[in-house]
């Protein structure tokens, strides 16, 4: 904008030494008749009788008035104009002191008119408006919604915990929410290059998310891995976690299936199931723990190839690609849901569990712990903090109603979770009345094994279990997919906004190269005791980092960017102003939603165990080192700023929390009267 000023204003005057002596004259034959109409390219500057093309937009008078994006009507007065200069409307101009009746001075204004433009590459866009809706919502709903929400539900109170869960939805999670999607669109920009255009000091929590993207890469396919495992396994003539006659079974192993009337349950048993996922996929037998995992097992090696190849051809074009893609994986889960529902209502014994998934309990209200949990779920249900948000909502059109978007996904996403509540306990008031125990005494195991355990054993004891079996393993697989095609995008554009000029005409190979490095930085969680590398990494590496993030995020946005100018950024786009709810959420609520969560978190640290094996004290300062290698980023690059910035240090401070004005992706005209 500076160089554009600066070419405005010598044009001016060397017009204005050249006609010094012809003023008397009048300017009729003036030079810059030669050049109306010519069309500017790149950069040049056009001299026209005023603003005839169709698209230009209306400009108010006054001089440096923001009309998009940081760009200002730039209306320099000559020495001959008064303060109340030219206005340009409608792309018509008027002489000084012009008014109804007032005539122009033939040759007497001219009006020069500047459009910025780009040299760069136009920014792809989403094919279609239900490719984006289609990938954010696979996003969000992930395998967590599967497991995660329904243990945590029944355990904090059944229906009652569907309050406070409503609670941080609407105080803390939608708004959140709302705040990336409206920056995104905005600034269309990736995690990283977004902040020079917020607050240039904040940049490294773009680094920072990037860093805890390939975090969750290293471990989260790994669980896909283990259900695409399943899933071959499932097209054998009898599934493999029905039998005790395999050789990875133990003595203890006991066969209960719904046919078996004579066997009796005890706390000592281990059904085909378990000892399948622990000892046949998992091998954690092998391992003594985290300090001595053992040999990477090939089949899960090839299945995490397989599952990294798919990422790779559905996200290396870009959104075109991906885009498409989500219309089977983000569809498919929820027609498979359905069916099991309807499957799963029809069991002897669902009404138990529903009614154990449901049943509230009032009481659990009065504990820290339920408001700690409905928190934490809201949070990592919606995805906030990831820049998959950011990523996916640049590439919507400018005026494209991201707050519409915002409650139609976050609805999506919450009732979605409460779909897979009724899905996954109905199987478990099932299987606890085929064991004759009770509900929780069936579903006393969170995370995957929930899943793999509980769920596949339920499945085997259904007529047509080889077909619920493909259908529900291909579930979870779409399920996983479309959040690492997510994760993955977000650290893709980020790095491509950054480095434009190495790699965007490189992103197929920039796409295969990130991709090897998650796929090396999985092996370890591929050994004997790989899953203990899994629940390492999602308790401490990804969890408190990326809430700390998203606080610091907050804190940016609202408070050195300024609400006022954040709002003003969303009238621009979607032509209204967000409501006080929102504004008061963002200054405060937010902020306060996020420190609850980390001071909760570090005031009453989880218990980490997995089966039969509890994490030893130096794994939490394990874990929490490798969240902080992430977060260190901010820091860093705040000191890095500073150093390297010029000025006293008053004035790289101030340099550092002004952004810079964001207009690559709105186009407008500078106007500049000429006497």
């Amino acid at each position: 904008m500076e160089k554009q000023d600066m070419m405005l204003t010598n044009m001016l005057n060397m017009d204005k030494g050249e006609k010094e002596g012809e003023r008397e004259k009048g300017r009729a034959e003036g030079p810059g008749d030669e050049e109306e109409g010519t069309q500017q390219e790149n950069g040049r500057l056009t001299l026209a009788d005023g603003l005839s093309e169709k698209g230009t937009k209306s400009l108010s008078s006054g001089s440096g008035q923001q009309v998009s994006n940081g760009f200002n009507t730039s209306t320099p007065q000559s020495p001959k104009e008064g303060p109340g200069g030219a206005a340009c409307s409608g792309g018509t101009a008027s002489a000084p002191g012009s008014g109804p009746g007032a005539t122009v001075p033939p040759g007497g204004l001219r009006t020069l008119v500047v459009q910025q433009t780009s040299l760069e590459r136009p920014r792809e866009t989403w094919s279609k408006k239900m490719d984006f809706l289609l990938s954010v919502i696979g996003y969000a709903v992930d395998l967590g919604n599967v497991w995660r929400f329904p243990y945590i539900c029944y355990q904090n109170g059944g229906g009652a915990f569907l309050l406070p869960y409503l609670l941080m939805a609407i105080f803390g999670g939608v708004p959140l929410f709302y705040m990336e999607l409206a920056l995104g669109q905005f600034h269309r920009s990736g995690c990283i290059s977004i902040w020079k255009h917020i607050c240039p000091i904040f940049k490294g929590i773009g680094f920072a998310i990037c860093i805890i993207a390939l975090y969750v890469a290293f471990y989260y396919n790994t669980i896909m891995a283990w259900a695409l495992y399943y899933l071959l396994s499932s097209f054998r003539p009898t599934l493999p976690w029905t039998t005790c006659s395999n050789s990875w079974n133990t003595a203890n192993c006991n066969r209960y299936m719904s046919t078996d009337h004579n066997v009796s349950w005890s706390n000592s048993s281990t059904s085909p199931a378990e000892e399948f996922y622990t000892r046949q996929v998992l091998q954690v037998h092998r391992s003594d723990g985290l300090h001595q995992l053992g040999s990477v097992s090939w089949q899960l090696a090839l299945c995490l190839l397989f599952i990294f190849t798919i990422v790779y051809f559905s996200i290396w074009k870009g959104v075109k690609t991906s885009g498409k893609v989500v219309w089977v994986t983000a569809t498919f889960p929820y027609l498979v849901l359905l069916v099991l529902l309807v499957r799963g209502a029809t069991l002897p014994g669902a009404w138990r569990g529903v009614v154990f998934y449901l049943k509230p309990d009032w009481q659990k209200l009065l504990s820290t712990t339920v408001w700690i949990d409905a928190a934490a779920q809201i949070f990592f249900s919606l995805g906030p903090g990831f820049g998959v948000l950011l990523a996916f909502a640049s590439y919507n059109p400018f005026h494209n109603n991201c707050y519409k978007d915002a409650l139609i996904t976050s609805s999506v996403n919450c009732l979605t979770s409460f779909l897979s509540g009724f899905v996954i306990f109905t199987v478990l008031g099932y299987m606890a009345e085929m064991r004759q125990q009770d509900v929780g005494s069936v579903a006393k195991d969170a995370g995957p094994s929930l899943l793999f355990i509980i769920y596949a054993e339920a499945i085997a004891n259904m007529p047509a279990a080889t077909f619920f079996s493909i259908i529900f393993f291909l579930m979870i697989i779409m399920l996983g997919l479309d959040s690492t095609f997510a994760g993955l995008e977000g650290v893709i554009t980020a790095m491509i906004d950054e480095f434009p000029q190495l790699l965007s005409k490189r992103r197929e190979w920039f796409v295969l190269g990130l991709v090897c490095v998650c796929f090396l930085g999985a092996l370890s969680t591929l050994t004997y005791g790989g899953a203990f590398v899994v629940k390492l990494f999602e308790e401490y590496a990804t969890g408190p980092a990326v809430i700390t993030v998203v606080l610091l995020e907050v804190i940016a946005v609202s408070w050195f960017y300024g609400t006022n100018r954040f709002c003003n950024d969303i009238h621009l786009m979607l032509g209204f102003y967000p409501g006080c709810f929102w504004r008061i959420c963002w200054v405060a609520i937010c902020p306060c939603f996020l420190l609850f969560i980390i001071i909760s978190f570090l005031a009453f640290p989880p218990e980490v165990r997995l089966l039969d094996y509890h994490f030893p004290p130096w794994t939490t300062v394990l874990g929490y080192s490798i969240g902080v290698s992430s977060f260190i980023c901010v820091p860093a690059y705040m000191v890095f700023y500073l150093l390297n910035a010029k000025g006293t240090f008053k004035e790289r401070l101030l340099k550092s929390i002004t952004p810079v004005p964001s207009g690559d992706q709105y186009r407008e005209y500078i106007v500049t009267n000429a006497v």
